[in-house]
């Protein structure tokens, strides 16, 4: 059991070289890696099981009364880079609306269900990371069609029921099991069982993370100039988004779990929703954009995992 859990640990001390190396590796087999695509639901769902194991229905309620950093997730999401990608997207890209459009799409999208896995790695506030990711995916349907009419005067019907089926397989019924378990067990749960799975969890995110970038393999094999241009764009706002996340929770005074989950929160988002809306409602160029941001999102929240825990560490002393 030691050596099982040691396994776990040494997967999420150095996810900020497992996840490129996943990366690479999906780009580079895609064919024998996209047998995984059927599971990924299952694994999301295991995900989010064990993530809300150390959460309690006492902290949801938090959440709900205490709203102003999960408003705040939310503002920065649903607004904030939206807009932002809208006008930076166009001032450098305003010769192709294609590839404007699939920006913007790439940040009208729901929060990452991945990001409860990151947020629990770090030490994060499971209440804050999984209420954010319920109320994000809810609003989308709305949402999404809303942001693109406004800033691109796009019309788009988001298939509304498909979505809600998928939030509700692969986020609500298992945050409300592991929450439930753990306030049933009196915390029993989170202090015996959520060690021992955590390492498979942590296995699950690399096999998603390798599920991931096998789509985006047929569009890193016939890269141009242009499509360089948008991808370096792309890792960049990215990144920005995590910054953006951090800044805000530190300018709110957060706690540091909460300062790790608003990280993730605002840098994560749900590639996959955004690359069925584009397949499925606007020319191939617009998907470009949304899964090219596979190459860098789970690199970039290794990355910033490592700045969190540095934070963390020169944190520590101060406080005491």
């Amino acid at each position: 059991m030691e050596a099982w859990k040691r396994l776990g640990g040494f997967i999420g001390s150095r996810m900020a070289f497992v996840s490129p190396a996943c990366v690479v590796l999906g780009v580079l087999f895609p064919d024998q890696l996209c047998v995984l695509k059927p599971a990924v639901t299952a694994l999301f769902a295991f995900m989010t099981f064990q993530s809300s194991l150390s959460n309690t229905l006492g902290n949801l309620t938090r959440v709900v009364r205490r709203p102003a950093p999960m408003a705040v997730a939310l503002a920065l999401t649903a607004i904030v880079m939206p807009v932002a990608a809208c006008a930076l997207g166009t001032m450098l890209f305003g010769e192709s609306p294609n590839l404007v459009c699939g920006i913007v799409l790439e940040y009208s999208v729901p929060v990452a269900v991945i990001s409860a896995m990151w947020t629990n790695m770090l030490g994060g506030d499971p209440a804050l990371t999984l209420a954010t990711i319920l109320v994000s995916t809810v609003a989308s349907p709305v949402t999404i069609p809303l942001t693109l009419h406004l800033l691109l005067g796009q019309v788009v019907e988001v298939d509304a029921a498909r979505m809600m089926g998928e939030m509700v397989v692969s986020i609500a019924l298992p945050a409300l099991a592991g929450t439930a378990l753990n306030d049933v067990t009196r915390g029993r749960a989170a202090r015996e069982l959520s060690p021992v799975i955590a390492p498979a969890a942590k296995i699950a995110l690399v096999l998603v993370i390798l599920c991931n970038a096998t789509g985006v393999a047929p569009y890193v094999r016939s890269l141009t100039p242009q499509l360089v241009c948008v991808a370096a764009f792309i890792c960049a706002f990215a990144a920005c988004g995590y910054a953006l996340g951090l800044v805000a929770a530190r300018a709110l005074r957060l706690p540091r779990p909460q300062i790790a989950s608003m990280t993730y929160l605002v840098g994560m988002r749900n590639i996959s929703a955004g690359a069925v809306i584009a397949g499925e409602y606007f020319p191939g160029e617009v998907m470009f954009p949304v899964v090219i941001g596979t190459l860098f999102q789970q690199v970039l929240a290794a990355g910033f995992g490592s700045a969190l825990r540095r934070m963390g560490r020169e944190d520590t002393p101060r406080e005491a």
